[in-house]
C-alpha cells in the first residue's frame, strides 16, 4: 500500500469550493456536539427547488414539502443519542451528532456525506483524497440514514471509501444487501426481498392473480418492481400493467403522468388489486386524483407508506377502497412520546428542523388537520421566512403524536443503539474521549458482531447487514368516521407466514378474499387452466382434463395425472379410478383350451411309455435307441408340457424364472438325444467310407447330450444370474393393467432360442441325409419331418410375438411350444408306435433282417459300381473289370471281389446269400 501511495500523490479538496457555500455550518439541520459524533441524513423535505433553466449555476438550493413523519426520524435518533448519554452504556463517553436535510435527493445527500468524509478538526472542512485510510479520522465514526434507498446508494458507495458504518433505519432496496458493492451498509429493517415476498404470499392466498403495480421512476422503485415480480411469478400473480411515476414532484410530466396512471386503473376493469412502491407524497397526489375519479380497489402499500397518517386524513379517503400495507415491526416508544411532550422545552439555536417546524405551526395553526398537514407540507423555506412574520408562535404536541410511525421511529432507535453498542466494543481498552481512538473500519468490524436487545429478542445484523425483524400487516379501517391504522397479522420472514393474534383478526384476513382481481374465470373441478395467446399466464381457457387425468379442485393450473398409472380417469374427471388388472388366468377359456391340449400331450407321452415298456424286446424299440433314451426324450417332452403351466394365471418372479429355461433346458436336452438317434443310424447305414470315419469320431452319446445340454444350462444360469425374468406391469391398455413376465433380456432369450435352432438344424441335415433308410425303419425321414414342424412353428413365432400385446401374449409362447412339441413327440413316436400295434408281424427279427438285407444288397452293389467307375477315370488307360481282378490283393481262389467300404470284400457285382446276411446282421447290431 505504501508503494501505491508513493505512486499517487494526496490531494486536499477544500468543501467551501466543491459546493460553493459561503457558511458550511448553515448546512447542517441539527447538531450537538460530543466525544464521538454520529451523522445523520434524513429526507426532511421532500423536495429541493429548482432554479429556472436559464439561471442555472452549482448552487444548492432550498427545500420544500417538510415531511412530519421524516422529521419525527430524525427526533428519534436525537431521542436515542440523549437516552444513551444519561445511561452507563458508553461509561462516561459522550454520542454527538449532525444531522443533514437531504430533502429526498442524491445531489444533497451527497454534499452532505462528503462533509462527512472531511479530515476531523479541519477548521476548511477539507477531504483528504488519500490511498490509505487507514489511520484516517473523519468528522463523524457513523452515519444513521438515509430515508430512502436510492440515496442510501449513492451514499454508501461514497462511504464506503473510508469503510464508514452507515445503518439506514428506512433504504429497504434488495441490492443493499450486496456487501461486495456496499461493503459498510447496515440497516435495522429486513429487505425488500421479504417484504415483497409477503406481498406475493397476501396476494396469492387472497386468490388474487391479476394486479396492477405503480412504483417511482428510481432505483427504488424499479429494484422494488424488479424483486415483487420474481416474487409474483413464482406464486402465478400476474402484472396486468406497471405504471412508473416520476421520482421528484418538481419533474414537469409528474402530473401529467398520474392522471395516466389513473385512468389506467379505471379502464382495467378486471384488475381490482393494486401494489403501489412509493414514496408518501406520491401515494398523495395519486390518492387525491384516485377519490376525484371514485376509484375503488383494494391496494396493497408498501413499507414507505403503509403507515402513513397524513394519507389516511385525505378527505373521501374511504372512498378508494380496501388498503392492505407491510410496516415495520414496532416496539416500545413510550420514552420517544414522552421526549415529544417536552421537545417545546428544548432550545432550537442547534436544530433547525425543530425551528422551521414550530415557525409551520404558526403559519398553520388556524387550519383543520388536514388542511394544516396539507399547509405544513406545501410551504418551501422562502415562503416561510415571509409568512412567518408577525405571526405567534403555537405549539401543538398532538399534532406529532398523531403523525407517529412507529415502525420507522423503532428501527431509527434501534440502528442509534446498535452504533451505541459497537462503540462501546471499541471503547473497552481504549479511551473514547479522544476521537483518535478508533478509526470507521474497525468500528465497522465491531458493528458486523454487535447484539442488540429490543423486547427481550436478541438480534444482530445478518452475513447481508440487514436485522431480520418481522412485518406488521396493517389494514386500514374505518372507526367513528376516522380511518384508523390497525395491526391486522404479522409476517414472519423466516417462516414465510401470517401470524394472528385472535380469531377476529383472521376473519379480517379472509375477508379480503371477496374481492375478485382475476383475468378470467374460475374453473371447475374437472378443469384446468389453458394459457391462451395472452402473453400473461393468469389468462386462460378452462379445458376438460384428458384421459388418465384429474383436478379436484378449483383453478387447478393442470390436472393430476393418476398415481402410479395403476388408476385411470376419464375425460373431465375428479377423481381416478383403480385399473383393472389382467393376465391368463386358469378360468379364461382359452387358458383351459391350452392346458387341455398340454394335458394330452402329457398323457400321450405317458402312453407312449407303456407301449415302449411293454415291447421293450421288440426291434422296433431297439432300433428307437434303447428304452434309456426313449424313455430320456419323453421324460424331455414331459418338462416341456409341463413348463406350460408356468405360462397361466398371475406372474410371480418364481413363475417368470421357471417357465423359460425350464422350456429351454428340456427342448435341448430332447433335441440332443434325437440329434445322437440321427448321427447313430446315418452311421449304421452310411456306405460312404470319408463320411462314415467322420460320423465314429462324431459319434459319443453320453459326452454329447450332457455337452449339449449343459451349454444350454449355463446359458440359463447366465441369464438368471445377470438378467434375470421378473414382473413387469403393462399400461398400454388405458384402464387395464396386464401383469406380464418381462424376459430380463431379449438377447439372452434370443440366445435360448437361437441355441436350439441350431441343435435341430444339425438334427435336420442328419436326419436329412438318412432319409433313404428302409421304408419301415424311415426314422431318419420322420425326424426330419418333425425338425421342419419346428421351425415353422418357431419362424411364425417371432413376428407373431412381436406384435401380440395384452393379456394373451404368454398364450402365443404356449401355442408355439406346443405345435413344436408336438411335431416332434408325433414324428418321433407314433409311427413306431403303428408299427408295434398294428403292424406286428413287420416288429420281428426275421423281417427287419430280411428289410436290412434287401437294403444293404442294394445299397453296396451301386456302392461297387461307383468304385470301379471311380477306378477307371482316374487311370491312364481305360481297364475292365477283369483287369482289377489280376492283382493278387483283390483276387481270393481265382475269383474277383470287391470291397464294400467299411465291410468285408463282397465278391462279384452279386453279392452271395451267406455275406449279406452277415451284413445285415452288422447293420441291425449297430442300431
Amino acid at each position: 500500500m505504501a508503494f501505491v501511495s508513493f505512486l499517487i500523490p494526496c490531494f486536499v479538496i477544500s468543501t467551501d469550493i466543491a459546493f460553493s457555500c459561503q457558511n458550511t455550518d448553515d448546512f447542517v439541520g441539527a447538531s450537538s456536539p460530543g466525544d464521538i459524533v454520529i451523522g445523520g441524513l434524513f429526507a426532511v423535505h421532500s423536495e429541493m427547488l429548482h432554479p429556472e433553466e436559464h439561471s442555472i449555476k452549482p448552487v444548492i438550493q432550498n427545500c420544500a414539502g417538510f415531511e412530519i413523519q421524516i422529521f419525527l426520524q430524525t427526533l428519534a435518533m436525537i431521542h436515542a443519542i440523549e437516552m444513551i448519554n444519561n445511561s452507563t452504556l458508553l461509561s462516561g463517553v459522550t454520542l454527538g451528532y449532525e444531522i443533514y436535510d437531504t430533502c429526498a435527493e442524491v445531489t444533497k445527500a451527497m454534499a452532505s456525506a462528503l462533509r462527512f468524509l472531511a479530515k476531523f478538526n479541519s477548521s476548511n472542512d477539507v477531504v483528504e483524497f488519500k490511498c490509505n485510510y487507514s489511520d484516517y479520522i473523519p468528522r463523524i465514526k457513523a452515519v444513521t440514514g438515509a430515508s430512502y434507498s436510492e440515496v442510501s446508494m449513492a451514499v454508501s458507495r461514497l462511504l464506503a471509501l473510508q469503510l464508514i458504518p452507515q445503518v439506514s433505519p428506512a433504504s429497504s432496496a434488495e441490492i443493499l444487501s450486496d456487501k461486495i458493492r456496499f461493503p459498510s451498509f447496515f440497516r435495522t429493517i429486513p429487505s425488500d426481498f421479504h417484504q415483497t415476498r409477503a406481498m406475493a404470499h397476501l396476494i396469492c392466498e387472497s386468490g388474487w392473480n391479476w394486479i396492477g403495480v405503480i412504483a417511482t421512476d428510481d432505483d427504488n422503485g424499479r429494484f422494488a418492481l424488479e424483486s415483487f415480480g420474481v416474487q409474483a411469478m413464482a406464486n402465478n400473480v400476474c402484472i396486468a400493467f406497471k405504471e412508473m411515476l416520476p421520482a421528484y414532484l418538481s419533474d414537469n410530466t409528474f402530473h401529467t403522468k398520474v392522471d395516466h396512471a389513473v385512468e389506467k386503473i379505471v379502464k382495467e376493469t378486471r384488475v381490482n388489486v393494486i401494489v403501489v412502491f412509493m414514496r408518501q407524497f406520491h401515494v398523495l397526489n395519486l390518492f387525491k386524483k384516485a377519490v376525484e375519479r371514485n376509484v375503488n380497489k383494494t391496494w396493497i402499500a408498501s413499507d414507505n407508506w403503509s403507515a402513513a397518517v397524513k394519507i389516511s386524513t385525505i378527505p373521501n379517503i374511504r372512498q378508494l377502497g380496501t388498503i392492505v400495507g407491510f410496516g415495520f415491526k414496532s416496539g416500545d416508544i413510550s420514552t420517544f412520546q414522552d421526549f415529544l411532550r417536552n421537545l417545546h422545552e428544548k432550545p432550537t439555536d442547534n436544530n433547525k428542523f425543530l425551528h422551521e417546524y414550530i415557525m409551520l405551526l404558526s403559519v398553520c395553526a388556524h387550519l383543520e388537520y388536514h388542511d394544516f398537514q396539507t399547509c405544513i407540507s406545501n410551504q418551501s423555506q422562502d415562503d416561510l421566512l415571509q409568512n412567518v412574520e408577525n405571526k405567534h408562535q403555537i405549539w401543538r404536541d398532538d399534532f406529532l403524536n398523531a403523525n407517529i410511525e412507529a415502525g420507522f421511529i423503532h428501527s431509527t432507535i434501534l440502528a442509534v443503539y446498535a452504533i451505541a453498542h459497537a462503540i462501546k466494543g471499541q471503547c473497552k481498552d481504549r479511551n473514547c474521549k479522544d476521537p483518535s481512538a478508533f478509526t470507521p473500519w474497525e468500528l465497522l468490524e465491531e458493528l458486523k458482531k454487535v447484539t442488540v436487545i429490543d423486547d427481550d429478542k436478541e438480534i444482530k445484523f445478518d452475513s447481508s447487514g440487514d436485522m431480520s425483524t418481522s412485518y406488521d400487516v396493517l389494514l386500514w379501517k374505518e372507526i367513528d368516521g376516522h380511518m384508523e391504522i390497525t395491526t391486522m397479522a404479522e409476517y414472519d420472514p423466516e417462516k414465510g407466514d401470517f401470524i394472528f393474534e385472535d380469531e377476529e383478526k383472521k376473519k379480517e384476513f379472509l375477508d379480503l378474499k371477496k374481492v375478485q382481481s382475476t383475468c378470467s374465470q374460475h374453473c371447475r373441478p374437472g378443469q384446468m387452466k389453458k394459457v391462451t395467446e395472452s402473453p400473461h399466464t393468469c389468462c386462460y381457457e378452462c379445458v376438460y382434463c384428458p384421459e388418465n387425468h384429474y383436478s379436484n379442485q378449483t383453478d387447478m393450473d393442470y390436472c393430476y395425472r393418476c398415481n402410479n398409472k395403476t388408476y385411470w380417469a376419464p375425460v373431465n374427471s375428479t377423481t381416478c379410478y383403480r385399473k383393472t388388472i389382467h393376465f391368463l388366468a386358469w378360468t379364461d377359456w382359452f387358458a383351459i383350451f391350452l392346458l387341455l391340449l398340454s394335458a394330452f400331450g402329457v398323457v400321450l407321452v405317458l402312453s407312449i411309455t407303456v407301449i415302449f415298456t411293454k415291447n421293450l424286446n421288440t426291434p422296433v424299440v431297439k432300433a428307437s435307441g434303447g428304452l434309456t433314451v426313449c424313455y430320456i426324450i419323453l421324460f424331455s417332452h414331459f418338462l416341456i408340457f409341463l413348463s406350460t403351466i408356468f405360462f397361466i394365471d398371475e406372474p410371480t418372479e418364481f413363475k417368470c424364472k421357471t417357465r423359460q429355461a425350464l422350456f429351454g433346458i428340456s427342448f435341448a436336452l430332447c433335441i440332443s438325444c434325437i440329434l445322437i438317434k440321427s448321427l447313430k443310424i446315418l452311421l449304421a447305414f452310411s456306405f460312404d467310407p470319408k463320411l462314415q470315419n467322420f460320423l465314429k469320431c462324431m459319434y459319443k452319446p453320453i459326452p454329447t447330450v450332457v455337452t449339449c445340454t449343459g451349454i444350454q444350462v449355463i446359458i440359463c444360469t447366465f441369464w438368471l444370474i445377470f438378467r434375470t425374468p421378473f414382473v413387469k406391469q403393462n399400461f398400454s391398455i388405458p384402464r387395464a393393467i396386464i401383469l406380464e413376465c418381462n424376459e430380463g433380456s431379449i438377447v439372452a432369450f434370443g440366445i435360448m432360442l437361437g441355441y436350439i435352432a441350431a441343435l435341430a438344424f444339425i438334427c435336420f441335415i442328419f436326419a436329412f441325409k438318412g432319409r433313404k433308410l428302409p421304408e419301415n425303419y424311415n426314422e431318419a425321414k420322420f425326424i426330419t419331418f418333425g425338425m421342419l414342424i419346428y421351425f415353422i412353428a418357431w419362424i411364425v413365432f417371432i413376428p407373431v410375438y412381436a406384435t401380440t400385446f395384452g393379456k394373451y401374449l404368454p398364450a402365443v409362447e404356449i401355442i408355439v411350444v406346443l405345435i413344436s412339441n408336438y411335431g416332434i413327440l408325433c414324428c418321433t413316436f407314433l409311427p413306431k408306435c403303428y408299427i408295434i400295434i398294428y403292424k406286428q408281424e413287420t416288429n420281428t427279427k426275421s423281417a427287419f433282417l430280411k428289410m436290412v438285407y434287401t437294403y444293404s444288397s442294394k445299397s453296396a452293389g451301386s456302392v461297387a459300381v461307383s468304385q470301379i467307375s471311380l477306378d477307371s477315370k482316374s487311370s491312364s488307360s481305360r481297364a475292365t473289370i477283369s483287369d482289377s481282378c489280376k492283382s493278387e490283393k483283390n483276387s481270393v481262389n481265382g475269383n474277383c471281389h470287391f470291397q464294400v467300404p467299411g465291410q468285408r470284400l463282397i465278391k462279384g457285382k452279386v453279392l452271395p446269400k451267406n455275406t449279406a446276411r452277415t451284413v445285415a446282421r452288422k447293420r441291425l447290431s449297430s442300431i
